[in-house]
């Protein structure tokens, strides 16, 4: 940007505040969202539970059915979300016919459609 742009948009800075701080919140929120490390930790405290003998084999085969289901959408979003090629670089055939990659969104709505 040049100086008079910049000059010139000096009032919409809290609006590109604010868009900031909404990318990061959103980033921070994806993050975790695909972190599987808290299912993992919870998986072994519940063998731990089992082996200890405080719940049943019954309970643990249920709660362990829950967790699994949830690790497996995680990775599963994770997956659908991770270009199969480098952002910019195309795939083989996609220059000929001029199609290009869904943008994230439509990505993202079709995903929450299967579910």
């Amino acid at each position: 940007m040049g100086l008079l742009t910049q000059i010139l948009t000096v009032p919409l800075a809290p609006v590109r505040g604010v868009g900031w701080v909404v990318r990061r919140v959103t980033e921070v929120a994806e993050q975790e969202a695909y972190d599987t490390a808290p299912i993992e930790r919870r998986l072994a405290e519940l063998e731990r539970e089992l082996l200890e003998g405080r719940i049943s084999e019954r309970e643990f085969d249920r709660r362990e059915d829950e967790l699994l289901d949830r690790l497996e959408s995680i990775q599963g979003a994770y997956v659908a979300d991770v270009p199969a090629t480098p952002p910019g670089e195309e795939r083989a055939g996609e220059a000929e016919e001029g199609a290009a990659a869904p943008p994230r969104a439509e990505r993202t709505k079709r995903r929450s459609d299967a579910s």
